[in-house]
C-alpha cells in the first residue's frame, strides 16, 4: 500500500498526527533546573525526543578586555550539538547552522535579561543538544531561559520557545521532526509571557496571510504552556516538588 504519502502519514482524517497528537497538543516537555555544579546556573530539558543541557557562567570579566562595553554587559551564547545527537554522526567541528542558531538564540534571549545591570562583563550561555528530535532551537532557548533565572541573572522575563507550523494543510502546534521534514512551514516563536512581547519568530516555507496569524496565534498559546513548565522547574528548585 502507498503508505508513505505524506499527507496521509502527517495527519490522519480524525486530526491526529504522525506521533498520535492532536494538532494542539505539545510534545512530553521536561524541565529541571540546576544540575552542573560548576555553572552558575544550569537547566535540563527533554522536549519531545530532544535532550538538552544548558550552562550559564557569570557575570564574569570579559577577555581581551577590549571586547566588553562600558555601558552595559554582552550576551554570548554557543550552541553546539554533540556528534551523536544525530543518527548520522555530526563533525564536531562548528557548523554554519549551528553558528546562525547561537545568534537567533542570542537575539532572542537579549531583551529578556537587564544587561544594562552590569556593565563591562559577559553572561556565557553554553548549550550542548545531547539528543536532536526537530525543534532544538525552540527546546534550547526554553532551557537556556531557565539556566538564567538559576544563575540569578537578572531578567525582565523568561522566554518560552515552541514551533507552531503548517502540516498537510492544517496548522499544528509543536512541529516534529517529520513534520519539520514533509511538512509545508515551520514557525518557531520565542515569546515573554508577562510583557506579552514576541523575542524570536522565524519562518520556514509559504502562509498566506490568514495562515500566518493563525501561526502567531497557535504559537504564542503554546508558549504559554511551556512558560507554566519553566515556572514550575524553578520552583521544584527552590522549594520543592509540588504537582500543583
Amino acid at each position: 500500500m502507498g503508505g508513505r504519502d505524506a499527507t496521509m502519514v502527517l495527519l490522519d482524517e480524525n486530526g491526529i498526527r504522525c506521533d498520535g497528537r492532536k494538532i494542539d497538543e505539545p510534545r512530553r516537555i521536561m524541565i529541571k533546573a540546576g544540575g552542573l555544579k560548576n555553572a552558575d546556573g544550569s537547566a535540563y530539558i527533554e522536549f519531545g525526543d530532544n535532550k538538552i543541557l544548558v550552562g550559564v557562567f557569570g557575570p564574569r570579566d570579559v577577555h581581551p578586555k577590549h571586547m566588553s562595553n562600558t555601558d552595559t554587559g554582552i550576551l554570548r551564547v554557543r550552541y553546539h550539538m554533540e556528534p551523536f545527537s544525530v543518527t548520522e554522526r555530526k563533525n564536531p567541528a562548528p557548523s554554519r547552522r549551528e553558528i546562525e542558531i547561537s545568534k537567533v538564540i542570542k537575539e532572542a534571549l537579549e531583551p529578556a535579561v537587564m544587561l544594562e545591570k552590569f556593565p563591562r562583563t559577559a553572561v556565557d550561555v553554553f548549550i550542548e543538544v545531547l539528543q536532536a528530535d526537530g525543534g532544538t532551537r525552540c527546546a534550547a532557548l526554553t532551557a537556556a531561559s531557565v539556566a538564567l533565572a538559576d544563575a540569578g541573572i537578572p531578567m525582565r522575563d523568561m522566554v518560552a520557545a515552541i514551533a507552531a507550523g503548517k502540516v498537510a494543510d492544517t496548522i499544528v502546534l509543536d512541529v516534529n521532526n517529520e513534520e519539520d521534514q514533509a511538512g509545508q512551514a515551520d514557525m518557531p516563536i520565542g515569546y515573554m509571557p508577562s510583557l506579552k512581547k514576541i523575542t524570536l519568530l522565524q519562518l520556514d516555507g509559504i502562509l498566506t496571510p490568514e495562515e500566518y496569524k493563525k501561526c502567531v496565534s497557535v504559537g504564542v498559546e503554546g508558549c504559554k504552556i511551556v512558560y507554566e513548565l519553566q515556572k514550575k522547574a524553578l520552583h521544584n528548585k527552590y522549594f520543592g516538588n509540588r504537582d500543583d
